[in-house]
Formats: structure tokens, sequence, C-alpha cells
């Protein structure tokens, strides 16, 4: 393969898809790059529901062992929510890691659903 060398006449460069141009009419056109608009995936609530069966210490250590980003804390406060409205927001998330943290709580005895998120 032979490199021919670059004629620098003909070049083209990398400013020119940035400067307006002139169309045959002498009319300057500026060319505008589409943007492309990105869409946020939907997000999902995890709800876990009053349970009166299993102890609020088992409540707590499960909804730790399964939502991870979950503190003592937060738990906690999840657990109580639950108790005393029927129902507590564990995450919002998407729906993948959702439905994970919904069927694995629902593994561990609990009860928990998902809704989008409003």
């Amino acid at each position: 393969m032979t490199l021919l060398p670059l004629n620098t006449s003909t070049a083209i460069s990398p400013q020119a898809s940035e400067t307006p141009g002139r169309s045959p009419g002498g009319t300057a056109v500026i060319e505008k790059e589409q943007q492309r608009v990105r869409k946020p995936s939907p997000r999902y609530k995890v709800l876990l529901h009053n349970d009166p069966v299993n102890a609020m210490e088992y409540v707590v250590s499960t909804l730790r062992q399964v939502v991870p980003s979950l503190s003592e804390q937060d738990a906690i406060a999840v657990m109580l929510e639950a108790h005393n409205t029927g129902v507590g927001l564990v995450i919002v998330c998407d729906i993948e890691p959702a439905e994970f943290y919904c069927e694995t709580l629902k593994a561990k005895g609990l009860t928990s659903t998902i809704e989008p998120e409003s």
C-alpha cells in the first residue's frame, strides 16, 4: 500500500460542519446536529405489606439481607411504616431489581408487591 501526500487545498477541516455554508442562491445554510433525547426508564416502588406473623426483628434483618443498600435505621423505618399503616415503601428502582427484591422478600415469607412510581 502506498501512502500519497494529502493535498492541503482539498483537506476538510474538522470545523467544516460547524461553519455555515452557502446554498446556490447565496442563502446561508446552517446544519444542526440532531440531538437524541433519552427517555428515563420507568421506576417502580417495592412495597412491604404488614405482616402479623413474623417478628419485627426478622422483618428488619430480612429487609437488610435482601436490599443491601438499606441501613439498619432505614429497615426499621420501613418495618414500622408497614406495621402502622399497612404498607411500607422499601425502595424505588428499575423494574428488574424491583422484581428481584419483591420475589426474594416473598421467598423469605414476607408479603411484597411492586407498582409503578407515579
